[in-house]
Formats: structure tokens, sequence, C-alpha cells
């Protein structure tokens, strides 16, 4: 397995494609907007900088790393001779559906097919193409390049060839690959999403602030960032396509999107993408200052 495609440029579609043209792939990262492609690459090549002056690069290997990777706006020549394609478009059913029903057509008949969904379910994905034995989840974390964990998820009719195949292509990227069954959410965020939802309807309840929110998650719970602020780095957006999923897929009430999130979003606070969410981000993409509705 030699050639990868990667839809999408995005946040995780410009990382997937840096960790596998990292690793020696050559890389195809197709997206329909040029603008995309350029942010996108140029995303690959400040984190390649970082890893550089960190001394986790060379400077050779990150210009071979970049020359790994070919950017593309056509779909069928992006993935004419792709191994593996790995779909991280928007988290939108439709979207993703009418994407792989493109790939049964324009893949190789052995290509796998593999989407980063971080809560759609794989078995129905693959129903949209004739090759569910070679259709599977591969949710990678963000950061990409530097998450370890990469749930691999086994739709209905996925093989054990493939699950073995991707879980063996995981490893050689260094990351740890856990495999997972084909339920709403997977494991991640089913357990993820219903506390930071726990934490948005802990502030539209009035019970603390923001800042206070995320203070007792980080030094009673030892977590790294609060979730208000792990939220906005998500992006609101996204945590409200995963709740959703989830609460059609399950039709249980704890999975319901907090108001204040359906609202926010609707507002376009989507957190850093969009400049501010719980946190003001026009002069900071650290989460410092609170955003003035939350003051």
């Amino acid at each position: 397995m030699k050639n990868i495609a990667v839809i999408g440029a995005g946040t995780m579609g410009n990382g997937i494609a840096h960790t596998f043209a990292q690793h020696g792939f050559k890389v195809s990262l197709i997206d329909i907007s040029e603008t995309a492609l350029k942010n996108g690459i140029a995303n690959v090549t400040k984190n390649l900088d970082r890893q550089v002056a960190k001394e986790v690069l060379t400077e050779a290997q990150k210009n071979e790393t970049l020359l790994n990777i070919a950017l593309l706006t056509d779909l069928k020549e992006g993935v004419a001779k792709a191994d593996l394609v790995v779909e991280a478009a928007s988290e939108n059913l439709n979207i993703k559906l009418d994407i792989f029903k493109k790939l049964e057509e324009l893949c190789k008949p052995n290509t796998i097919l593999a989407s980063n969904t971080s809560s759609i379910s794989i078995t129905q994905i693959a129903a949209a193409t004739k090759r569910a034995d070679k259709v599977i989840g591969m949710h990678f974390m963000n950061p990409v390049p530097v998450m370890k964990l990469v749930e691999i998820i086994s739709g209905y009719n996925t093989s054990p060839e493939t699950l073995a195949t991707v879980t063996k292509l995981a490893e050689q990227l260094g990351k740890t690959p856990v495999p997972v069954n084909d339920y709403p959410g997977f494991v991640a965020n089913r357990i993820l999403m219903p506390m930071l939802n726990e934490a948005i309807e802990t502030l539209y309840n009035g019970v603390a602030g923001v800042q206070e929110i995320d203070t007792v998650m980080k030094l009673g719970m030892a977590h790294p960032m609060g979730p208000l602020q792990l939220a906005d780095f998500i992006g609101l957006d996204v945590c409200l396509s995963i709740l959703e999923v989830m609460y059609d897929g399950f039709k249980n009430p704890k999975y319901a999107p907090c108001p204040l999130l359906v609202n926010m979003v609707r507002a376009g606070k989507l957190g850093v993408k969009s400049g501010e969410g719980f946190y003001d981000y026009s002069e900071s993409r650290k989460a410092e200052t609170v955003s003035a509705q939350f003051q």
C-alpha cells in the first residue's frame, strides 16, 4: 500500500495527509476548493516547521514530506491510483454518501475506502458502495500528527482482512489503533460529547461561569483543557452535529443538544474557527478572554 488519497483539506484532512506523507506514502490531497487546498498545505508546512524547530524532523525530512503531497481538485484524478482513500469531508451524512457513491465508480476494485467520521454509521456509509467489505472507519484525533489514537470502526460487513490491513497501516504511522464496533459516536465521542454537552448545560443553568467550569475540570479532573475550551477547539458546529447523530441513533434524551449550543451554532459562534465561542479568539487563539456574552 503506497498511494493514499485524502478527501477534504480542512483541519483533519490536511493533518491526515501530513501524517501519511511524513511516513513515506504518496498522498493526493483532494478538495473542490483551491483556497482550501492552499490553506491546507500552508497548515501542513506550518506544522512541519514546528516539528523542525522541536527537532522532531530535519529540514530535509520536512521537504521530503511536502514533496509527497499532491494537491488536486479533480476527484477522478486524485483517487485513480489510490490503494486507500480516507474521506475527511464535512460531518454530514448526505455529503459522505455522495462521495462514497462516486468512489465506488472511480476507484480500483481492491481500493479500501475509509471514513474519518467521528459519529456517522460506517455500515450506512458502506451501503452506498458495492464493496462494503472494504469500507471501514479511521477516526483520527486532532491534531492528527500529534495524537496517537485512531479508532478503527468495522461496519456490519467490513471484512477481517480489511480490518487487519488498516490496523497495520495505522501502526506504520506510529499510531495506536483501537478496534471498536459501529454504534453512534463509537467510543471517543459517545463518552466525550455528553460531557461537553453537560458542561454547556451547567453554564446554561447558571451554575458557574465559563472559566470556573473549565478550571474545575482542569484542576479537579486533571484534564489538559476545560470542556468549554475543548468544545471551542473542536468546533461547536461539529459538537452539535455529533450530538444530533447520537440523539437520532439512540433516541435517548441524554444525548439531546443543549439549547445554548444550538443557538450559538445558529448565531455563527463556532469557537476558534469563527473567532468566538465560549471564549473570544479575536486577539489570541488561546482561551484567555471569555466571550462578552458570558461575562
